[in-house]
């Protein structure tokens, strides 16, 4: 089988880490109070703030964030703050209340990836894909010279043998910092292009999919999307080897202590709550507190497939706007507004997922979190995607 990863040419801030790294955009989604704060905590300091789009403002001025996002990506490698490594890849440890999550930092061939449903590929979406999502993040990536990733894939290791052999290595570090808003801490250590070449040979194995994307399946299909409208005008031999066709990502074994499943719960706000929760708890066994229900269904696609359709149909008649959350304090205290109700859901179990996945399954949109919300990956590392 064709090898799905390429060994990049990092690049990395020269200083100030602490404010350079914030969070995945599509955290805290209802949250405007956390993207305040890190505006705050970054001010005027470089930082990948400037080259994201948070989801709590997409549909505000979408164009010119946008047109914003890519002057400050010119203007951060014209100026110099940025500095290109040696070809390799990145032994990142992430230390959060879940524990030390290690992964690699690596890039992936877009040509390799499919989130087609039915269609069997090396590297496979895990969720099905909401079109309404894709096309700001299409332009985003398709004028920006550089990419600063927050997707995570996951890889099968049960006995752990890649990182424990990694952890025999004498690895140069790279950073070794704190996250904002009570992100953790994070650790990245370089691995010379030879070592890389041995991790990608250890991880690209023939079982498929290969690998799954875990975390930032819209990115990773705006990624895929961009590719292949470019694809279409270059000649061969040039789209065989342009950068856009590989996309950043961080690959994390499936099977670390470190990684915890997490349900994302669905709320529906500017709703009649009585009403909803009536129609609700009539098609479905349910726990009642305040305005949240814990409903008596499935861990995984089967509860989250019924917990949809009854939403879906509700807000279809009655009016409403669903939302989904992450973390269950989050939730709970969203629900407490009058015209809000929340739905708790189950997490989902580590073997059941590559098992979904197989001949091109997907799991339902918003089916999993990888962590609480502060847990998710932080944009850190970037890479250049154009000739320009």
């Amino acid at each position: 089988m064709k090898s799905c990863l390429k060994i990049p040419r990092i690049l990395l801030p020269r200083e100030g880490f602490e404010t350079w790294a914030v969070v995945a955009c599509d955290q805290f989604t209802s949250d405007r109070g956390y993207w305040e704060r890190v505006e705050r905590e970054v001010g005027g300091a470089p930082s990948t703030l400037r080259f994201i789009l948070p989801e709590v403002y997409l549909g505000e001025d979408d164009e010119n964030r946008i047109a914003e996002i890519h002057e400050n990506m010119y203007l951060a490698l014209e100026t110099g703050r940025l500095e290109k490594l040696v070809r390799g890849f990145v032994l990142t440890e992430r230390t959060t209340q879940s524990g030390v999550r290690r992964g690699i930092v690596a890039a992936i061939d877009l040509e390799q990836y499919s989130m087609k449903k039915g269609e069997s590929a090396p590297i496979r979406s895990s969720e099905e894909v909401v079109p309404s999502r894709l096309p700001a993040r299409v332009a985003l990536r398709r004028g920006a010279p550089i990419e600063f990733p927050h997707a995570i894939l996951f890889y099968r290791d049960k006995k752990d043998k890649l990182m424990k052999y990694l952890a025999e290595e004498e690895l140069e570090v790279l950073y070794d910092f704190d996250l904002m808003e009570g992100g953790g801490h994070i650790k990245g250590l370089y691995l010379p292009e030879d070592l890389s070449r041995e991790v990608a040979e250890a991880l690209n194995v023939r079982t498929e999919p290969c690998f799954a994307v875990a975390d930032g399946n819209h990115s990773v299909a705006a990624a895929k999307a961009y590719w292949e409208e470019l694809k279409g005008t270059l000649p061969p031999d040039e789209a065989r080897t342009h950068p856009a066709r590989y996309m950043l990502v961080e690959l994390v074994n499936l099977y670390s202590d470190a990684v915890v499943f997490h349900p994302i719960h669905r709320i529906v706000k500017h709703t009649d709550a009585e009403a909803l929760i009536d129609y609700f708890m009539k098609h479905v066994k349910c726990k009642r507190e305040g305005n949240v229900l814990i409903p008596s269904l499935p861990a995984g696609a089967a509860g989250v497939e019924k917990t949809d359709a009854l939403l879906e149909a509700y807000v279809g008649q009655n009016g409403g706007v669903i939302d989904y959350i992450h973390g269950e304090r989050e939730l709970r205290a969203l629900a407490a507004e009058e015209d809000c109700v929340g739905v708790l859901l189950k997490p989902l179990d580590k073997d059941d997922f590559f098992d979904r996945l197989k001949g091109g399954g997907n799991f339902p949109k918003k089916t999993f979190s990888l962590g609480e919300g502060a847990e998710k990956r932080y944009y850190l590392e970037g890479r250049e995607i154009s000739y320009d």
